[in-house]
């Protein structure tokens, strides 16, 4: 029987990874690994596989489905606060200028060098849309839910979106 996954190169068989309590141990970047890695926390018994693909690989003795979704056995706990980066800054903002609002070209504030004919956003009227805050990892996957990644496995969807509302 022909399956999509069985043409598919291992290489893009990522595993998403969930907590110990199934839920995804974070939302944006989504927490995939490569199929190696998987593999070789399946064989050091640190997760349990809860789905698989339709892929498999093989040496000359065995015979193994890659995982497509993997949970860990031991609970990580979530630190309250993320790292300050540039993509968490950008995430937090919900990757919009607080300046103009624009989507595009983001960058840290709008301010133009004066030996390039630019103006500070105070000299321009540009007050920003929000006060910055220090977003907490709650915060931050609230607002990656909003931007689900490129690719999604049919077997990811079951564990990705349990939390929102069902349509009638």
């Amino acid at each position: 029987m022909y399956h999509p996954d069985l043409i598919r190169h291992p290489d893009s068989c990522p595993a998403l990874v969930l907590n110990a309590d199934y839920t995804p141990l974070s939302y944006y970047p989504l927490s995939v690994w490569p199929w190696q890695t998987a593999v070789k926390a399946l064989f050091l018994e640190r997760v349990d596989v809860v789905s698989y693909y339709e892929r498999e690989v093989r040496s000359p003795s065995a015979r193994l489905k890659l995982p497509s979704v993997i949970a860990l056995k031991q609970y990580v706990k979530p630190s309250q606060f993320p790292a300050f980066t540039r993509f968490n800054l950008f995430l937090r903002d919900k990757f919009s200028c607080q300046y103009c609002g624009s989507h595009r070209d983001l960058t840290f504030d709008h301010v133009i060098p004066r030996a390039q004919g630019g103006r500070t956003p105070q000299q321009a009227a540009m007050p920003l849309y929000l006060q910055p805050i220090r977003p907490t990892s709650w915060q931050l996957q609230e607002h990656g839910r909003r931007f689900p990644p490129n690719y999604l496995h049919d077997t990811w969807r079951d564990w990705l979106y349990w939390d929102v509302e069902l349509l009638a």
